[in-house]
């Protein structure tokens, strides 16, 4: 007889419903441009967030990091237990990261953008039709971390 439990791997709770993770409204989703040594672990990507963000890594928002060939992913996150670190390697192609100015540190994401990008689908290609969404308030200078 077949399992009807629901297995979810690392990168499908992102976007199928597992409520492992529970990204609720206010977390954002953050995008490190560049490339990332994806051979930093838990400690590593902690100090990117803290120093090259400039986010507090245990704010419980998404931090999402990749290599210079754009073939591998990590996301860390902290849940308010422990921090989370999920890696991907993409086996054919690419993910399309989106295009920033050199002096930029970050890329704010939202959910969908997020899910969009995890799934394949080149950002650039889309465009966001005119649509309400509650503006998010500014970062608060105790969910950022000073240099």
């Amino acid at each position: 007889m077949a399992s009807t439990t629901r297995r979810c791997d690392g990168w499908s709770l992102f976007w199928s419903g597992c409520s492992v993770f529970g990204l609720g409204a206010a977390t954002r989703v953050y995008l490190a441009p560049g490339a990332t040594d994806m051979r930093k672990g838990f400690d590593g990507l902690y100090g990117l967030v803290r120093d090259q963000l400039l986010c507090d890594p245990s704010s419980g928002h998404v931090f999402l990091f990749s290599n210079a060939q754009r073939n591998r992913l990590k996301i860390i996150f902290f849940d308010g237990t422990g921090l989370w670190v999920c890696a991907k390697r993409i086996e054919k192609g690419r993910v399309h990261w989106p295009a920033v100015d050199h002096e930029q540190r970050k890329v704010v994401l939202s959910h969908e953008e997020l899910t969009m990008l995890l799934g394949g689908i080149d950002l650039d290609q889309t465009r966001e039709r005119k649509w309400y969404r509650k503006p998010l308030a500014k970062e608060s200078s105790e969910s950022r971390m000073s240099a």
